[in-house]
């Protein structure tokens, strides 16, 4: 290989490595912003999902019958003339009492005055359990 030939191959290898090193970081830069990009078009859909969610759950608060229904369940609220029941012990079978004390599921149970009143009087007195 003659000198002349060495020095062009050696000034193109030297241009080569100069447009690597050039385009080598805007070519990360442009991979890097196309996955940012992906990641901000999930995020935009799954946010447009969010905003339907909302707005069918404000139109469902548009309709009284909706309102009334969420009123009795989450509020127990109760039309008049209507009655109420809340289960306290739902392991019980059906929710009645089979202990006789009163409130189902609990054999030793006292009535929360009577509970009151017997906290009171062994508070004074260390070591009395009941």
């Amino acid at each position: 290989m003659s000198n002349r030939t060495a020095r062009r191959v050696l000034v193109l290898a030297s241009i080569a490595a100069f447009l690597a090193v050039l385009l080598g970081s805007t070519v990360v830069a442009w991979f890097h912003q196309r996955s940012e990009i992906s990641a901000l078009r999930d995020q935009v859909r799954s946010q447009e999902r969010d905003v339907e969610a909302l707005e069918a759950e404000r139109e469902r608060w548009a309709d009284p019958a909706y309102v009334e229904q969420q009123a009795r369940q989450r509020l127990k609220f109760v039309k008049p003339g209507e009655r109420s029941y809340t289960v306290l012990d739902p392991d019980t079978e059906d929710g009645v009492d089979l202990t006789g004390t009163g409130v189902a599921g609990s054999p030793n149970a006292l009535p929360w005055y009577e509970a009151v009143w017997e906290s009171t009087r062994t508070a004074d007195a260390p070591g009395a359990h009941r």
